[in-house]
């Protein structure tokens, strides 16, 4: 390995999933946007995703930008698996060639398509459920495979409303579009009848 590659900082993140762990390189990875990569299949020609597919118990690698978010299926513990990581990474970079497959992109959904059915997946099946405690949750916004989710009604200012997007709404969401990186809260609580948000 290189003295350029061995200098190469990774930083690992805990994630509130225990499977799942995101690793920040201070080195483009995927500079054009975002790739969520859930085989091995989906990984040939990307030579960073084959190398870390071959890890021992990786099952899925989502890439934006310089950030690595990784799921495991293994007993393997973080710190363990994050030296094979890391030692991947490192080596990829090393070569000087390009990490990510060019065309990986084709694989990602548009807005419009994520948009849609997010919509209609609120409609037909999130909002009847949290109706009968007088909420409703709205699709805000959505760039590139980040989405933007308000919630109203009963939800607003709830002391559940972050487990209900959390574990409700989030995992839905990624149930069918497991593409979407992030999903981020863009209620003002503060104003809802019981806000717990000061």
């Amino acid at each position: 390995m290189s003295a350029d590659a061995q200098n190469i900082k990774i930083t690992g993140e805990l994630t509130l999933d225990p499977q799942t762990c995101k690793f920040v390189v201070d080195h483009p990875i995927c500079p054009n946007g975002t790739f969520n990569c859930r085989s091995p299949e989906m990984a040939k020609g990307s030579p960073l995703l084959e190398a870390l597919f071959a890890i021992d118990g990786i099952t899925q690698v989502m890439i934006s930008n310089s950030t690595l978010t990784i799921a495991k299926s293994s007993g393997e513990v973080w710190p363990t698996l994050g030296k094979q990581i890391g030692t991947a990474v490192r080596e990829q970079i090393a070569t000087g060639e390009q990490l990510i497959a060019s065309d990986v992109e084709k694989n990602l959904p548009s807005e419009e398509h994520i948009r849609q059915t997010i919509e209609n997946l609120f409609k037909s099946q999130i909002n009847p459920q949290i109706a009968s405690h007088g909420g409703r949750v709205e699709l805000e916004n959505v760039e590139g495979t980040k989405v933007w989710v308000r919630l109203g009604g009963g939800c607003q200012g709830c002391a559940s409303a972050n487990v209900t997007l959390k574990h409700g709404i989030e995992k839905a969401i990624k149930a069918i579009l497991p593409e979407v990186t992030e999903i981020l809260d863009a209620t003002d609580h503060a104003s809802g009848t019981n806000p717990f948000y000061k």
